[in-house]
């Protein structure tokens, strides 16, 4: 196994990135099948392609130099860039995806070599009767040359010989651009094309693979000197030199011949060149050439998948990522790459595999982009690339890559997805740390959150609150001995508010505390984890629980506005810190917060089925904050099955009243509760605890209201309220409105 991806013996500068990129754009396409796009759709429906095309690639082109100066990047080219910014699984998906595609590409490119030697051919025919029947014929052979040469000679051999290849392309573009057509249109009209011509996105998928040279230059990554420094240079020189000279061949296209023999002959431009021979020969040069270019890169972006342990099987990584001893030529992965490139030769069809190359070369692009606006939007410090694209190119080269991918074929693009879909899921089975893709998002989410925070902030300064919902904070030492208010935490911030809790640790703060508090707020993070909770989780360190109620009083909210309601527990039958609890009310009541005390019981919350609220005529604030807090716990997963029941003790005078306003305010309310669970008691009943302990004793959760003055004696929260489950003593610091 390679014990690197950087060859240290690694020579290449810009021009090979260039060259490599360059000679892809002006490869096979140009030749084969530019002329009959240009019939098909006519001049200005092909500046439209070649417009759309440049969408994607010019955003891909700007975010690979972004990328590319943000890190070191070392071999397997865009999907090194990729896996280091978006993780290694997506990156592996990907990148396995970028590969089949390189891979493909050399296939592409040879069939391509063969249908050079169509003149050769018809030559050959006419002169002594002697027939090919099938340009495979040459392809295959070409193949097993091409395959003899990189297993051998490897990448220095191949670049030599691009350079080469790249002049004779040149060379015959420009006697192309120098000839006097002899089929020349008597008028040029920019809108000709032939009657019945082609779908436009399919036009446009059969052209794509001309603007995929990008990705051929990045695959020479790791025998680059400085890849930092190549990258971005050769790749966007490469990009804009191929747009022009796209352009400028469109034109000469559509003022040479007209449109019928455009796509009568796939070989139109040597019959426009000043000498037609050259074109033939520059055909074979440019699909030489970028076969060449493909079957350097691959076997590259698969030696990388296999250094970074991608594949479930560790024998298979090391076999993918071996490389020679002396230049870290990747062997193996050009064997593969030869088998895989060989079989799709054998299918002989042009558009059929450039349509395969387009579809996930479409994948990698919008993923490129994607990287690049969602490091952007994250501003992550140690983002900080020397060449700066733009978030906006980013985000419109991801959109246009992905909506491009489903109108040039839709089923095409569902299976590549799907393909990528069950590499990803293979791949995570085996790699359970999704490496760097937490850390993309995390910056994502926490720019969106402060954001968020910002814009909450503001809005709830300059409007008036017409509808309450909980922003609750509990503060607790005993987290690790009851769970009871964390419950209530859970619940009432689950769907409709936002629950903070804090764990208080008594002590001042130092070294010892500070490391104490980690280590806690990791429990709590693990004991959460497995519970269905939204419930955002710290640590207080402070001399006294007066002075932690007091800062936690001022926190601002984590929610973006300010906490409304706190939450305090204590044990019923240890109820020592009941005292602390009531001596420092004052403290959240001059805040403005609805005040709730957990009575914790032995019976905890049963089965989660009944919630009682219980209202008394001194609960004008009271009422209806327990009857929204009823709802809103009802919202959480573990009372689904829940319901609600109301108990109003009142005068037996002012039952039917009371009863009448209780069912108006549901109604209106739109209040889960039934008619019938709403119970009117008179006080002649009994005194209040006994009656609450007689109609509660089976009820999961009882919410009892209070008031300040009943603070004056603890007994009423701890004393008579016999075998009830958990009670919430309830106070509202204002009426809440239900409408």
């Amino acid at each position: 196994m390679a014990k690197s991806l950087v060859n240290t013996h690694a020579k290449f500068g810009t021009l090979p990135v260039f060259f490599t990129a360059l000679s892809t754009i002006l490869g096979a396409i140009l030749f084969l099948r530019f002329g009959w796009a240009v019939g098909q759709v006519g001049f200005l429906g092909i500046i439209g392609i070649i417009i759309l095309g440049h969408v994607v690639t010019i955003p891909t082109a700007f975010a690979v130099a972004e990328i590319a100066t943000n890190q070191r990047v070392q071999g397997g080219g865009a999907y090194y860039i990729i896996s280091r910014s978006f993780g290694m699984n997506i990156g592996g998906a990907i990148g396995i995806a970028l590969y089949l595609s390189q891979a493909i590409s050399v296939a592409f490119y040879v069939i391509a070599f063969g249908e050079a030697f169509e003149p050769l051919i018809d030559w050959i025919g006419k002169q002594y009767g002697f027939f090919i029947p099938d340009r495979r014929w040459i392809s295959l052979p070409t193949m097993a040359l091409l395959s003899v040469i990189i297993l051998t000679k490897g990448a220095n051999f191949g670049m030599k010989a691009l350079y080469v290849v790249v002049v004779i392309l040149f060379t015959s573009i420009l006697f192309f651009f120098l000839g006097d057509s002899p089929i020349k249109p008597q008028e040029v009209n920019l809108h000709a094309r032939v009657e019945n011509h082609e779908n436009f996105f399919y036009v446009f998928t059969i052209i794509f693979p001309a603007f995929t040279g990008l990705a051929a230059g990045l695959g020479l990554s790791g025998d680059l000197k400085d890849p930092q420094k190549s990258i971005p240079r050769g790749t966007l020189w490469a990009t804009f030199v191929g747009m022009i000279v796209y352009i400028a061949i469109a034109w000469k296209f559509s003022t040479s011949a007209s449109p019928e023999d455009l796509v009568s002959d796939q070989l139109i431009m040597k019959r426009i060149a000043l000498w037609g021979p050259i074109v033939p020969v520059g055909l074979a040069a440019a699909s030489l050439s970028s076969a060449l270019g493909s079957i350097m890169v691959a076997p590259r972006t698969l030696q990388a998948i296999g250094f970074d342990d991608i594949f479930p099987q560790n024998n298979m990584n090391s076999w993918f990522a071996r490389g020679k001893k002396k230049d870290n030529e990747p062997v193996n992965a050009s064997l593969i790459t030869v088998i895989i490139a060989f079989a799709f030769v054998a299918v002989g069809d042009v558009d059929f595999v450039a349509q395969i190359i387009s579809m996930f070369f479409m994948v990698t692009y919008g993923a490129i982009c994607l990287v690049s606006f969602l490091e952007h939007f994250a501003a992550d410090p140690a983002y900080r690339p020397t060449f700066r694209s733009n978030w906006q190119l980013s985000l419109v080269g991801a959109l246009f890559s992905f909506w491009l991918m489903f109108k040039m074929n839709a089923p095409y693009a569902a299976v590549s997805l799907l393909i990528m879909g069950i590499i990803y899921y293979i791949i995570m089975l085996g790699n359970e740390d999704n490496q760097g893709l937490n850390k993309l998002f995390k910056g994502v989410i926490f720019q969106m959150s402060r954001q968020l925070q910002i814009i909450l902030q503001r809005a709830d300064s300059s409007d008036k609150q017409n509808s309450w919902r909980p922003f609750g904070v509990c503060i607790s030492q005993d987290t690790f001995n009851r769970r009871s208010a964390f419950d209530i935490m859970r619940w009432i911030s689950f769907k409709y508010g936002f629950g903070t809790y804090i764990h208080f640790i008594k002590g001042y703060l130092n070294a010892k505390t500070t490391g104490e508090s980690k280590e806690v707020l990791n429990r709590l993070i693990q004991l959460a984890h497995g519970s269905k909770n939204k419930v955002y989780l710290d640590t207080i360190i402070s001399p006294s629980y007066t002075s932690a109620i007091a800062q936690v009083a001022q926190l601002s909210g984590i929610s973006g506005k300010g906490n409304n309601l706190i939450l305090f527990e204590f044990s019923r039958t240890d109820p020592q810190n009941l005292k602390e609890i009531t001596a420092n009310y004052k403290i959240v009541e001059s805040a403005g917060f609805d005040v709730c005390i957990l009575n914790s019981s032995y019976k905890n919350f049963g089965y989660n089925n009944e919630i009682h609220i219980w209202i008394r005529p001194d609960d004008y604030r009271n009422a209806n904050l327990m009857i929204l807090l009823g709802y809103i716990i009802l919202g959480h997963p573990d009372w689904k099955k829940g319901k609600i029941k109301i108990f109003a003790l009142y005068p037996k005078q002012t039952m039917d009243e009371k009863r009448k306003q209780l069912l108006e305010l549901i109604k209106a309310g739109r209040l889960p509760i039934s008619p019938s669970n709403v119970t009117m008691i008179s006080f002649e009943e009994g005194h209040r605890k006994e009656v609450i302990a007689r109609y509660s004793a089976d009820s999961d959760l009882t919410l009892i209201g209070f008031t300040s003055e009943m603070l004056e004696k603890t007994d009423y929260f701890t004393d008579g309220w016999g075998d009830l489950g958990n009670i919430l003593f309830v106070n509202a610091n204002r009426v809440k409105t239900i409408n």
